[in-house]
């Protein structure tokens, strides 16, 4: 890791920083995840995968990660109207840094007493 990272003084500026405030969140790793595991997903199948989320904060995720470029959206022209969502390539990339994440956890949490957390 560069040294940058270690010691950056303006936190908006620092690329981690900005990547987290990306894919941070309550919901939003769940709905990477979810349309990484099941593909192209429509709004209905996804927001009954994430138990609890109501409306207006699953549209509100889905549309900061769409706009981040981490999310595509498809709408069908079709009566009933269909949306389907699913994740670029771009964050496709971001799939194995996550895999690599939640590894590390498991080795960190692994050697750790629940009374350290």
């Amino acid at each position: 890791m560069s040294e940058k990272h270690y010691d950056c003084p303006c936190l908006d500026t620092c690329p981690l920083n900005r990547a987290m405030m990306l894919i941070g969140g309550k919901w939003k790793m769940q709905i990477i995840c979810s349309l990484n595991n099941q593909g192209p997903t429509r709004y209905n199948q996804l927001k009954r995968k994430m138990d609890g989320v109501s409306n207006t904060v699953l549209a509100k995720a889905l549309k900061e990660l769409e706009d981040a470029g981490l999310v595509i959206r498809h709408e069908y022209l079709e009566v009933p109207v269909r949306v389907e969502y699913e994740i670029t390539e771009a964050c496709k990339t971001l799939i194995p840094i996550l895999e690599d994440l939640s590894d590390w956890y498991e080795t960190f949490d692994a050697g750790q007493s629940k009374e350290e957390f």
